[in-house]
């Protein structure tokens, strides 16, 4: 089975594993964080855990209940909270920290915890919000540095001009942000990673195909899905944004394009018009479905034994997929 561990901290010395028992005993003296997804049915849990959805709803005799989805960087679970009441829904309120106790259920193929005991973290808590978070595996700094030294790399002065300043506009969320709501890529810096990939993927193929406008290629590239940082409403439990829902992330980024353009004094220019017609087109499409399609399998196979099916993936034509033992 493929473990993932969960380090929020390398605990040495005396430690009380009952009153701690996501500890995992690694030698003596040292102990590591055990993720939610390596949680077997029926084991008991403690520990802190972050609220990422809650759907609100009402029982036959109209007692209303909480159907919550709590994760770590590991993994998630869901959690019904039953008579919810005001304080209770501030409990559970998505990106919240809660500390839970309970027990791992399963209801229709999908991991459940059974509540026993909650509350929310307190100042004295040692446990930030980025340990429960799952991240891309490069740091999103990092990721955010090397596309930018390909913007600079960009020959066509109105095409580095434009992506320039639109990338430095967003660069703080974009750093952070996911790059989907739940398909591929989504997770912490998820878009600054998606768009590094796909940033490589095209290099290769302007390696291959020298005819290709390569400062076209990147520029659309990097710019195709800046717009999710205004669609998507946080990095935490994303939802989208009224903006988002009306409009979408491919308009808004047009739109961005000719807005930029016109305060630089290029908008009668080409390069305006061919990196808006990249973005509405999306022609960067079949680069765009190899990153995301690879990032799916990727997330659909993680829990999964060799010799064995993954579950449909949802992003790959809801298809399951042979894990080999080879």
């Amino acid at each position: 089975m493929m473990l993932s561990f969960h380090f929020i901290k390398v605990y040495k010395g005396e430690v009380d594993k009952t009153a701690s028992p996501q500890l995992i005993f690694i030698q003596e003296g040292v102990f590591i964080m055990k993720g939610i997804i390596n949680y077997e049915l029926n084991e008991g849990f403690k520990g802190f855990l972050l609220v990422q959805k809650v759907n609100k709803g009402t029982t036959r005799n109209g007692s209303p209940f909480l159907n919550v989805t709590l994760s770590d960087n590991t993994g998630s679970v869901t959690a019904m909270v039953w008579d919810a009441d005001e304080e209770k829904e501030l409990i559970f309120t998505n990106g919240n920290i809660v500390k839970v106790k309970g027990i791992i259920s399963e209801y229709q193929g999908i991991k459940q915890i059974n509540l026993q005991q909650y509350r929310l973290k307190t100042d004295e808590d040692d446990v930030a919000i980025s340990s429960l978070l799952k991240s891309a595996p490069i740091e999103g700094k990092v990721l955010v540095e090397k596309i930018k030294e390909e913007i600079g790399n960009i020959s066509n002065v109105n095409i580095k001009d434009i992506t320039s300043k639109i990338f430095e506009e967003y660069e703080k969320d974009f750093e952070i942000y996911p790059a989907s709501t739940s398909v591929h890529h989504d997770y912490v810096h998820g878009l600054a990673f998606h768009t590094y990939t796909m940033m490589n993927i095209g290099k290769s193929l302007c390696e291959i195909y020298p005819e290709l406008n390569k400062d076209l290629l990147l520029a659309g590239i990097i710019l195709h899905d800046v717009g999710k940082v205004i669609e998507y409403s946080d990095y935490i439990s994303p939802e989208h944004t009224l903006e988002g829902k009306l409009v979408g992330h491919i308009s808004i980024m047009s739109e961005k394009v000719g807005q930029v353009a016109r305060k630089l004094n290029i908008h009668e220019t080409e390069e305006r018009l061919l990196l808006q017609h990249l973005v509405l087109a999306h022609l960067l499409h079949q680069i765009d479905m190899i990153d995301a399609g690879i990032d799916a399998f990727k997330k659909g196979s993680e829990s999964v034994n060799e010799g064995e099916f993954t579950e449909r993936v949802f992003g790959l034509d809801n298809r399951s997929f042979y894990i080999p033992k080879i």
